[in-house]
């Protein structure tokens, strides 16, 4: 193999490749959760300077973003974003980390559905359907379903 041949195919990512496995409704989300998962840290400086704003996924909700709460949500962010950004840029790990994102939104979206009301202040037991989940279970089927030919196919030529 010459050297030019070499340059050309390490210079040829394969994004196409790896992209083309993803639904375009997940293509939709990787770019959103990228822009929440930029944009977490501020929101962690932003809480560092004493500023209160609305944090929620998943159904949990706070609006301070110290608490142990909205720590919570911001690494939720923060993973999604990461998720994302690995997803967008065909990373090897990406699959990976996407499955263990989806099962622990699954987690949490169940936990706030089921548990969670027993601990309200309501009277009695109320059912909260998360419109999350409707959106998790696909993902977390897709992305399995994608897994063996993600990682069959190399980052380059």
């Amino acid at each position: 193999m010459t050297e030019t041949e070499l340059l050309d195919g390490a210079l040829s990512p394969t994004t196409e490749r790896r992209r083309k496995l993803l639904a375009t409704w997940i293509k939709v989300f990787i770019w959103l959760f990228m822009i929440f998962g930029a944009i977490a840290p501020i929101g962690l400086v932003l809480g560092v300077f004493g500023m209160t704003f609305d944090l929620s996924i998943y159904g949990l909700q706070t609006m301070y973003p110290l608490s142990i709460l909205g720590l919570l949500i911001i690494a939720l962010f923060a993973i999604k974003g990461a998720v994302s950004f690995g997803l967008w840029t065909e990373k090897d790990w990406a699959v990976k980390l996407a499955i263990f994102d989806a099962i622990i939104g699954i987690v949490i979206c169940s936990f706030v559905m089921i548990v969670l009301p027993f601990f309200s202040e309501n009277n009695g037991f109320s059912l909260n359907l998360r419109l999350e989940l409707f959106f998790l279970i696909p993902y977390l089927i897709t992305i399995k379903n994608i897994k063996k030919d993600w990682e069959s196919k190399s980052e380059f030529v």
